[in-house]
This record gives structure tokens, sequence and C-alpha cells, in this order.
């Protein structure tokens, strides 16, 4: 029996972590970003949402190298051909190439066959920029700015494509009662009480966090986490 739940009990999960690891090559500009059997990560991001989509766009805004999206506008300036070759390479931003390359409209089988990323993820890539199309098109649109916040995207991408800033997108959403609810991570869907309860935030109807009247602290998290990094209250 671990806590309340034997151990004999079926996993319903009903939310997706990714993982991504954090490469110091902002701090160590001469070293190759290529990827080996080589240790080179310095930490990692851990983002939790309920789609593949949200928790990927949040991982990428948790690792602090100054990208908000999918999108690094370094990619703008390659041409196809030079993308095709940079993807060849397992890179610490090779996921930036290949999103450029999706908005190209790049066949995604060609970019399999060029990186052996599984479709699964290629697709989800292809998804998340099919909805960049959606929000530029659809300047203002409330029932847009809804969906893709239940995606991922964040104020700051949809403030940039919208031309608007940050705090514009945020009253926005404040007016029209936005707001995200909190989410609890167990391994039982929430059909069982569970023991020591987790939460993400995400975009969704329902909140499962009960607020109590105990005292509470803020635990504010130093970003990624890296070789001695700590957190700090």
């Amino acid at each position: 029996m671990l806590a309340n739940t034997p151990a004999s009990f079926e996993p319903a999960l009903d939310y997706v972590v990714c993982k991504i690891a954090r490469f110091p090559f902002d701090k160590f500009t001469l070293a190759s970003n290529k990827l080996s059997t080589q240790m080179k990560a310095t930490g990692e991001v851990m983002s939790v949402g309920r789609t593949f989509e949200e928790s990927l766009l949040k991982a990428v805004r948790s690792l602090e190298i100054g990208v908000c999206h999918i999108h690094m506008p370094k990619f703008d300036k390659y041409d196809t051909e030079t993308l095709m070759e940079y993807i060849k390479d397992g890179t610490d931003d090779r996921i930036y190439a290949i999103s450029e390359l999706i908005r190209r409209d790049v066949d995604l089988g060609l970019i399999y066959n060029i990186t052996k990323i599984d479709m699964f993820f290629l697709e989800k890539i292809r998804h998340i920029v099919k909805l960049e199309t959606l929000l530029a098109e659809n300047v203002g649109d409330i029932a847009v700015l809804k969906r893709l916040k239940k995606i991922g995207f964040s104020d700051k991408y949809i403030a940039k494509i919208w031309k608007m800033t940050e705090e514009e997108i945020f009253l926005l959403r404040k007016k029209e009662k936005i707001f995200p609810v909190y989410k609890m991570i167990d391994t039982c869907s929430s059909e069982f009480e569970s023991y020591v309860p987790y939460f993400y935030s995400t975009y969704e109807e329902e909140n499962e966090s009960i607020v109590s009247k105990k005292k509470k602290i803020v635990v504010l998290g130093a970003g990624p986490i890296r070789i001695r990094s700590r957190c700090r209250i």
C-alpha cells in the first residue's frame, strides 16, 4: 500500500508531463551545441499540462533562453536548405528549426526521414504552428483567445501576433474572466482521495484546488533546475 492507493491500482492519468534539458550554451558560446553521449546539460525543466501542446509550450517558456514559444528569431533568416541541413544533428535548439520548417510547409515525412523524430511529436508541433495562423487571422477574437490559452499559448506571444502589449492581453483576459484553474496531480484522475496532492495550472472550467484557512507560504522557484541552483522562500 502506497499512501492510500494500493500498488495494484492501474494509473489513470489525465495530464501530460514534458521535460526539457537546460543547456548552458548561452554562457559557453564557443562550445559546440551538437548533442551526443557527452553530458552537456546542466539542468532541466518539467512542465505539466492537460495536453502535449500545453505542456511543451510551458516547458519552452520555462527554459529562460529568451523565447516564449516554439519560435526562435535566428532561424527566420535561414533559408530552407540550410534549415534542412541544420536539423540533421541533434542540437539544443533543433525543435525551433523544425517548427520553422513546418511553417514553410515542408513535408513532415522529409523531416522524419532526416531526424527520425516520431511522427506523433512532429504532428503536435504542426498543430501548434497551424494555431499560430488561426491567431494571426483572428485579431481580438475572444473565442480564439480562450482556445489558445487552453492550448498553452502565452500572453506574450499572443500580444506579439496581435500587435498589443502583454499587459493589454492580460487586461482583456481579466475583462472576459479568462483565468487558469488548478488541477490535481495524482494517479487516479481524482477518482479517489489523494494523499499528497500536487497541482498545476491550466485553462479549464473546474478548479480542483480547495482553499483552506490555514497559514500559507509562497515558494518561488529559481527558474530551471541548474547545477547549484536553490529555491528561495
